[in-house]
């Protein structure tokens, strides 16, 4: 597959990076030669022009772009880009914007019919992922699939637990409401089989359904846990406005910033029941105490600096905030922030990868997700009709090594997937892959794979 990326930026180069690893055909086009200068040791063509020269797309091969990617941090020049690519013969198209006015379904259909077929917020799809993550605060990682009918969730163990240190066949059985997909222990990542057992201090991913949810609360010992209520959030950026638009109403909301100019410009994009605009630093101790730290629940630190959020979540934690979530932009530091127990992390870059990511399988994908702490992808594919995975049950499959079926929806209802399961065309099933091409695995799901 060919792809063309423009823009040498965060995303364009986390994405390029993937892409590599990958063996893709990869070119990356970027008007800063410095920026293309840190790929060198990556199997990445760079091309060092402007990504809205017509001249320039040509060359980067453009017109034979099975997907065109604008990821610069100027998003009219994303969706010009995307546009003249479209025009010049791109397959596929997808441009990272800052205006959420284009995400409704009617500007969507207007940017595609211009050539653009899918815009991402990274902004916006982060902001997901802090409210759920701040909707469950027991859980370290939350992700609905179609629409809920399944639920992952990522929960970090501890000595209160009441499944640990038993093997998961008595824990997990045909008829339990609950698998274990991964396990994250030490630097280790861990497909486990039924002989495994949970440790104090794992991270674990449960597969369930909604409705199982306190029942997991209850045997991972988080019933103590106090729900959000409180909210204050470091750093006033776009992030944040996004976040403190999608925190449910029943929370509150307020937002420390240090820009006296930011914060008015806050107060105009905020109404007051969405959040209330504090000017100062999130780390004046005083500052915090005085905002009510202490009966706060949930601190959000959300500034361009990876140092910052993960030394403020640090003190929140000891100011008896139980809920912290960090964004962390630098990949380099989030094993360490994983280490010092901070909480949920946040990477922007990693998940607007995913979603670009999604675009380029050939099987039918709904979702997809990489979660970094255990270098995993989670997908969501759809078994078309005769597809190999419809013809055996699932122990029979010889999935490759790495790789688990966690669970599948049916007609809109979600169930777990057991070695007898029998998956049928149209299922959708949410596989997690480690250490595995998703490239791969995906004829597992195609009709008339070649194999």
């Amino acid at each position: 597959m060919k792809i063309v990326i423009a823009g040498a930026g965060a995303v364009g180069t986390h994405l390029s990076k993937l892409l590599s690893g990958e063996h893709q055909n990869c070119v990356l086009i970027d008007d800063d030669d410095e920026r293309l200068g840190t790929l060198s040791e990556y199997d990445v063509m760079t091309y060092n022009a402007s990504p809205t020269s017509i001249k320039a797309l040509k060359e980067a091969g453009a017109d034979k772009a099975d997907l065109f990617v604008g990821v610069t941090p100027e998003e009219s020049v994303n969706l010009n880009a995307c546009i003249l690519a479209h025009a010049l013969g791109a397959k596929k198209t997808v441009a990272r914007i800052d205006n959420y006015e284009y995400l409704s379904n009617e500007n969507q259909a207007f940017f595609k019919k211009l050539g653009v077929d899918s815009m991402i917020y990274p902004e916006v799809l982060a902001a997901i992922d802090i409210t759920n993550s701040l909707k469950l605060s027991w859980v370290r990682q939350r992700w609905d699939v179609h629409n809920g009918a399944l639920i992952l969730l990522g929960v970090k163990l501890r000595d209160s637990a009441e499944i640990l240190n038993r093997p998961l066949r008595e824990l997990c059985g045909p008829e339990d409401p609950y698998h274990i997909v991964a396990i994250k222990r030490d630097d280790d990542t861990i497909i486990p089989s039924g002989m495994d057992e949970l440790r104090t201090n794992d991270l674990a991913y449960f597969m369930t359904t909604r409705e199982y949810i306190p029942y997991i609360r209850k045997i991972v010992g988080k019933e103590h846990y106090t729900d959000v209520k409180n909210v204050i959030i470091m750093g006033g950026g776009k992030t944040a406005v996004r976040a403190a638009l999608s925190i449910p109403s029943y929370m509150n909301v307020k937002i420390i910033e240090k820009s006296s100019q930011r914060c008015e410009k806050l107060n105009e994009l905020l109404e007051k029941e969405e959040a209330m605009v504090i000017h100062g630093d999130g780390r004046d101790l005083g500052l915090l105490e005085e905002e009510g730290i202490k009966n706060t629940q949930g601190f959000v630190a959300l500034t361009g600096n990876a140092e910052t959020n993960i030394l403020a979540c640090m003190t929140a934690k000891k100011l008896g905030v139980r809920k912290t979530v960090a964004m962390v932009e630098n990949l380099d530091y989030v094993s360490m922030a994983e280490s010092l127990d901070i909480g949920t992390i946040i990477n922007k870059k990693t998940i607007a990868a995913s979603h670009i990511f999604q675009m380029m399988l050939e099987a039918d994908v709904d979702n997809l997700r990489s979660l970094m702490l255990v270098d995993a992808d989670v997908a969501e594919f759809t078994a078309a009709e005769g597809s190999k995975v419809t013809k055996k049950p699932v122990k029979d499959l010889r999935l490759p090594f790495g790789t688990t079926i966690g669970g599948l929806v049916r007609d809109g209802v979600g169930m777990l997937v057991n070695g007898n399961s029998q998956i049928q065309a149209g299922d959708s099933v949410m596989v997690f892959c480690h250490e595995q091409k998703l490239n791969d695995l995906e004829k597992y799901f195609q009709k008339n794979a070649i194999w």
